[in-house]
């Protein structure tokens, strides 16, 4: 008798735990870690700067772009909405700073998006997760 009422109770726990993790809201992501710019073959290391997100060239394909490894090119992201951070964003490409939104998405790629002029010119950019 006691070994039936062990398993319901244990049942009756298991459903509990499940009903509360699907009713749990998920985690926002973290966009820090390795990213690749594959235009380039570029890999950039997202980090915490004291309370803000940033960027920089851990390592190039080209070698004629070697100058650029350790630039910072993403500084003073601020969470702004669930997987989406506003900063400034520097393209080695243009030598430009933009003001620009990153947006982690699924699939481990990360969507920036760097504008000037009141946002009227704009680039768009979607990095993968390196390794």
């Amino acid at each position: 008798m006691n070994h039936r009422l062990g398993r319901r109770a244990i049942s009756a726990f298991i459903v509990s735990v499940v009903a509360s993790a699907a009713a749990a809201p998920a985690l926002a992501g973290d966009p820090t870690g390795l990213w690749l710019r594959p235009s380039t073959g570029t890999e950039i290391q997202m980090f915490r700067c004291g309370g803000s997100l940033c960027g920089r060239i851990a390592s190039v394909k080209d070698p004629a772009r070697r100058s650029t490894v350790g630039k910072v090119i993403v500084s003073g992201g601020q969470r702004t909405g669930e997987n989406i951070w506003e900063g400034d964003l520097f393209n080695t490409d243009d030598g430009s700073t933009y003001s620009g939104q990153l947006t982690l998405q699924a699939a481990g790629t990360l969507r920036l998006q760097g504008c000037v002029l009141a946002s009227l010119v704009c680039k768009t950019e979607t990095w993968t997760r390196a390794r």
